[in-house]
């Protein structure tokens, strides 16, 4: 009996659950799921700017210090004092060694003095010339005594003027025992320790400055693009520099060429090993960062080659296995891959010789976003004034022929 009512009561639990089962899921079976596809990723796209812009050359060199001396020992003696620690900046005329002064000051005294004791005897032998010059007018002295005095009147004044310069030399030789710097610039570290003798049979080096301030930066230019630069513009390198042609300078870890110079020199033949003409640029260099030796880019501009050209940002250019491409959005928000040829570099801004016209729109932000063939929604703006704004033009080849 027990186990007939626990039977049942199972059941009954059973067929309950099913109705509510049922009751749930009734309302469920009338609707269905639809997938919605997400909306076109959001992207800006800016049309391509027309701007004057010039041809450039880029070069890697190296700084090198506008003036570079080694202060040596000229005189002998005992290293005294030092003026200055090691890396300072010095001025012109300061104050760096003094070596053993006492010797060359006696010296200098002794040469004072011979220059006082001929002088007396050029002053005894002038009065003697004179009264025997009178005796022999009165022929109360005879010819050869006059003739005696003035040639030991000629004698006193050429050992006057031997003296003199034993004296200027005596104050020279002191003068050099006080070593100073011959330009502003920095010394390195000393190369005596006080207490040494130095200028022992030898000129003994002390120290190095260098002037930094300009600096310069040497760097070479091939044989093809020197051609290429004379059949341009007929401008020889002589010619250019002459022409102060402005520099761009930018070292390993800084961004662009922010430094400004101009061209100094160019030598007057290739070096045939390598084919390269040697040429030299001077560049402001008033915090002394910029230090001798450094790897330095170079970027020289092309003279007589400005032209309009499209220019879009930097960072609007991408680059895969088939090189240099950007995004287009057409008419119907559809992603294009665009190959182009790119040109010089103006800023943060690059030219754009083929491949795009002034009506395009580039995308310019969001470019992770577009997918070439898929629809994206874009915002149209015109590019950020980074530079003065120029009307666009409908392709490259009307650029072209307007810089022709």
């Amino acid at each position: 009996m027990n186990g007939t009512v626990s039977g049942r009561s199972i059941e009954r639990k059973l067929a309950c659950l099913a109705i509510i089962c049922g009751l749930i899921f009734i309302p469920a079976c009338g609707q269905r799921n639809v997938y919605a596809p997400p909306p076109p990723p959001k992207v800006t796209a800016s049309q391509p700017m027309l701007q004057s812009v010039i041809d450039h050359l880029e070069f890697t060199g190296n700084t090198q210090a506008i003036n570079t001396v080694v202060l040596r020992a000229r005189v002998q003696g005992y290293l005294e004092k030092l003026y200055f620690q090691d890396g300072d900046a010095v001025k012109k005329g300061q104050r760096l060694f003094l070596i053993q002064q006492d010797t060359y000051q006696a010296q200098l005294m002794a040469a004072e003095a011979q220059i006082l004791q001929q002088k007396a005897n050029l002053e005894h032998a002038t009065l003697e010339t004179d009264r025997y010059t009178k005796l022999v007018q009165k022929e109360a002295a005879s010819q050869t005594d006059l003739d005696n005095w003035k040639f030991q009147k000629d004698a006193y004044q050429a050992a006057v003027v031997a003296a003199e310069a034993n004296r200027d030399l005596a104050k020279l030789n002191l003068d050099y025992t006080v070593v100073t710097s011959p330009f502003d610039g920095r010394i390195g570290r000393r190369l005596v320790d006080p207490g040494n003798l130095v200028g022992a049979g030898e000129f003994t080096s002390l120290a190095e400055v260098n002037q930094i301030n300009p600096i310069y930066v040497y760097f070479t230019i091939s044989e093809r693009d020197l051609l290429s630069v004379v059949g341009q513009t007929g401008i020889s390198a002589a010619e250019a520099q002459k022409m102060k042609i402005p520099l761009s300078l930018g070292l390993i870890n800084e961004s662009g060429y922010p430094h400004q110079g101009n061209l100094d020199f160019a030598a007057i033949s290739l070096t045939p090993t390598t084919g390269t003409l040697s040429m030299r640029g001077i560049f402001p260099n008033p915090d002394g960062k910029m230090l001798p030796g450094l790897f330095a880019r170079v970027q020289a501009p092309v003279v007589g080659s400005e032209k309009p050209a499209l220019v879009i940002p930097e960072d609007a250019v991408g680059y895969d296995q088939l090189g240099p491409y950007v995004l287009v959005v057409g008419n119907d928000n559809v992603v294009e891959r665009r190959s182009v040829k790119l040109g010089a570099r103006k800023d943060s801004d690059r030219v754009v010789s083929e491949g795009l016209r002034g009506e395009d729109w580039v995308i310019v932000d969001g470019q992770m976003r577009a997918i070439p063939g898929r629809t994206v929604t874009p915002e149209r703006k015109p590019l950020p004034s980074g530079a003065e704004k120029n009307e666009t033009i409908p392709n490259a080849d009307q650029a072209a022929k307007g810089a022709k």
